[in-house]
């Protein structure tokens, strides 16, 4: 997975994506572009670089890999997220991929910051409290929030 982050007036900004609402899997949720490995050997730093690509049309000749955070599993689908962290040029004009991404989402990490709450959500009709970050209208949890919340800790003054 690749958190694109680039400098904005208020510090750095995130790029997400907001996935479809008809997917079968994850579908409505706010998470990074992201997605597995094409080949059981392939480099997790290029899986993370060619999703952005096919996910958002974010080159990886655009992207410098400034570092990795630790990873993170998913409850529900049981996958381990690799999560790298790469800095990019602002202005970029995104090309989400129609068949998995509705739309993009920019968002400060200060606004993500300020979006903070722990939440009790409904999932499968079981309740459970988790971290979460409310930002441009949308909701951002479960390994996506946990992907957040590493980011802003390691980033803190």
């Amino acid at each position: 997975m690749l958190v694109p982050l680039y400098a904005g007036p208020e510090g750095p900004v995130a790029v997400l994506t907001e996935r479809r609402g008809d997917l079968s899997r994850h579908a409505g949720e706010i998470s990074f572009p992201g997605g597995r490995q094409d080949e059981p050997d392939e480099d997790l730093r290029d899986t993370a670089l060619r999703e952005a690509r096919e996910e958002i049309g974010l080159e990886p000749s655009a992207v410098e890999l400034i570092g990795a955070l630790p990873p993170v599993a998913t409850f529900v689908t049981g996958y381990r997220i690799h999560s790298f962290v790469g800095w990019i040029a602002p202005g970029h004009a995104w090309i989400p991929q129609e068949s998995e991404v509705e739309s993009v989402v920019e968002a400060s990490l200060s606004e993500l910051a300020r979006g903070f709450a722990s939440k009790r959500l409904w999932r499968r009709g079981v309740a459970i409290r988790t971290p979460t970050y409310t930002v441009g209208g949308h909701l951002v949890w479960g390994a996506t929030a946990r992907i957040v919340a590493s980011l802003l800790e390691r980033l803190a003054p």
